[in-house]
């Protein structure tokens, strides 16, 4: 089982930037495929971006371009770096550990971080 705690929410302006992170624990960080998602109110939760334990990425078509996804496998960390942010970024962000199984996936969620893109 793992751990996962969030931090670096905020509210901040039209088109600035912001730095997620997520700190693991409990368990062999590199067993499991990160990632960050988001839900804004009344939506679903959906993938903003996911990074294998060797560095291979994926994102939202919403936010290429935008946002960076990065693990530090030493550290037990995984960051998102959020630039250019627009209001329908505001969201809770979710840092998730996923691990894949041939019986099927467990994940494993922190509590989330509030972003809030607002003038």
């Amino acid at each position: 089982q793992v751990q996962l705690v969030e931090s670096g929410g905020g509210l901040v302006q039209p088109g600035g930037s912001l730095r997620l992170s997520c700190a693991a624990s409990g368990s062999i960080f590199s067993m499991y495929v990160m990632g960050w998602y988001r839900q804004a109110p009344g939506k679903q939760r959906e993938l903003v971006a996911g990074i294998t334990s060797g560095g291979s990425t994926n994102y939202a078509d919403s936010v290429k371009g935008r946002f960076t996804i990065s693990r530090d496998n030493a550290k037990n960390t995984v960051d998102l770096q959020m630039n250019s942010l627009k209001p329908e970024d505001t969201a809770v962000y979710y840092c998730n550990a996923r691990r894949v199984l041939l019986g099927g996936d467990i994940h494993y969620w922190g509590k989330g971080t509030l972003v809030t893109v607002s003038s």
